[in-house]
């Protein structure tokens, strides 16, 4: 014998009983309340959170599909809190996200600044991602930006990466092992020219990679090992 179907189809259901059901599951937390909780998750995980991250942070007590209920989308809510979706987020707005930033500070957007603005301000790998490298955002977005910093920085990424991989502070030697492998990489003779190939370029270079290591959280012994 067939189970009479438990629910109505959705058709069926009375669209006044709906919206007076959803009227009062919003009425449950009001706007600002949604916008703090948000806020402070973004806080506790250092950038904008996910849906999926946020209905995982143990501290919040709004359920995603509520901050949807009341804003209309989840981007549209983040947005409302102050903070920069990490999807979707399309190329003319990284553009005016750090045309903004400049402004507030009154000078060109630097990579420390981004990082010291996550949940707020788009990662600078995203705009690595989409425009290549900080310095081509920043050149976007009106800055003027010398195409040697731009050099500079990508050498300095590469960098990063590479001492990621070894666990140190990379050496000319490693450098040029690794270029063999990774063709796009600069080679390690172009990186030394950029500091005039004077005494102690490497060296200065080693500085670089630790400070952007430092700015990231990840801490290098005074042998050069990340710990």
């Amino acid at each position: 014998m067939a189970r009479k179907p438990r629910y109505r189809a959705v058709a069926k259901i009375d669209p006044a009983a709906l919206a007076s059901f959803q009227a009062g599951i919003r009425k449950r937390y009001s706007n600002d309340q949604i916008l703090t909780e948000l806020r402070d998750s973004a806080e506790r995980l250092g950038r904008s959170p996910t849906m999926r991250e946020f209905a995982a942070d143990p501290k919040t007590t709004v359920h995603p599909q509520t901050v949807i209920e009341h804003f209309g989308s989840w981007n549209a809510a983040k947005r409302e809190a102050g903070l920069v979706p990490r999807r979707f987020a399309t190329r003319e707005e990284l553009v005016g996200l750090l045309g903004e930033l400049g402004e507030e500070l009154g000078r060109t957007p630097t990579a420390k600044d981004l990082d010291e603005r996550r949940g707020s301000m788009p990662s600078k790998s995203l705009y690595w991602h989409t425009f290549g490298s900080l310095a081509a955002a920043l050149r976007e977005a009106g800055f003027d930006v010398p195409v040697g910093e731009e050099r500079l920085e990508r050498a300095v990424d590469q960098g990063v990466k590479l001492a990621r991989r070894l666990k140190r502070l990379p050496k000319f030697a490693d450098w040029a092992v690794a270029r063999r492998k990774d063709e796009s990489m600069m080679t390690e003779w172009q990186v030394y020219r950029m500091f005039d190939a004077r005494r102690g370029a490497w060296s200065t270079f080693q500085f670089l990679i630790k400070e952007r290591l430092d700015e990231d959280g990840v801490k290098v012994g005074a042998d050069g090992r990340l710990r």
